[in-house]
């Protein structure tokens, strides 16, 4: 199993990052979350998971460990594929799954595009108490994916996630602007009010797909 690639981020594009690692150019599959944090020419490691197919190797990779070990166990769920289990963490960081889980929120988990009411309720029964305890909220920050302290950082890595998962500018500019005007969306503040990048990409999604 490959449990990681440290290496430099050679594209980008709307569903993954080729990273070179001694020279060897290789495609991984990420999360739109993971993917705001990236940047062209720039060193990056990300936890991956292999999935072995007959046709196929296909490489996912992630911003955590955690997240990375989310994507595998949500795959035991009957009719769960690792397409299926990347969208959920798009849509959903680590801590939310849990959450949703824990407390069977139906309503959360059909987010998901692809996940039904039916869908839904297999998850939460087969997951159940798999996934562990939702954390209590410190506002610590730690594990997660901060833009630092200034707010034009975590703006401008937002805007370039949405731009390479193939929305336009202007688009992606309203969608901060909705999201910058509802401060519950951005979650609790990181150090020195730092916002975390992921979260505030997936509120981005949400403004947009509501749109």
């Amino acid at each position: 199993m490959i449990a990681h690639l440290d290496g430099t981020v050679a594209a980008i594009a709307p569903e993954g990052t080729v990273i070179d690692v001694g020279g060897v150019g290789i495609l991984v599959h990420c999360t739109p979350g993971t993917l705001a944090t990236l940047r062209t020419g720039q060193r990056a490691r990300v936890a991956t998971s292999l999935v072995v197919r007959e046709d196929a190797l296909t490489l996912y990779g992630f911003g955590s460990d955690d997240e990375r070990n989310l994507f595998e166990l949500v795959q035991t769920t009957s009719g769960v594929g690792p397409r299926l289990a990347l969208a959920m963490l798009a849509v959903l960081s680590p801590e939310e799954l849990r959450r949703a889980v824990a407390a069977e929120d139906i309503a959360a988990l059909i987010r998901v595009p692809g996940i039904g009411r039916k869908g839904a309720q297999r998850i939460v029964l087969e997951l159940a108490g798999k996934l562990g305890a939702p954390a209590v909220a410190n506002g610590s920050g730690e594990g997660r994916v901060l833009a630092g302290a200034p707010a034009a950082p975590w703006r401008d890595q937002v805007r370039a996630g949405l731009v390479n998962l193939g929305w336009q500018a202007r688009d992606a500019d309203d969608a901060i602007a909705a999201v910058e005007a509802d401060p519950a969306a951005l979650g609790p503040a990181g150090p020195d009010g730092a916002v975390d990048v992921a979260v505030a990409l997936r509120a981005a999604l949400r403004k947009l797909s509501r749109a």
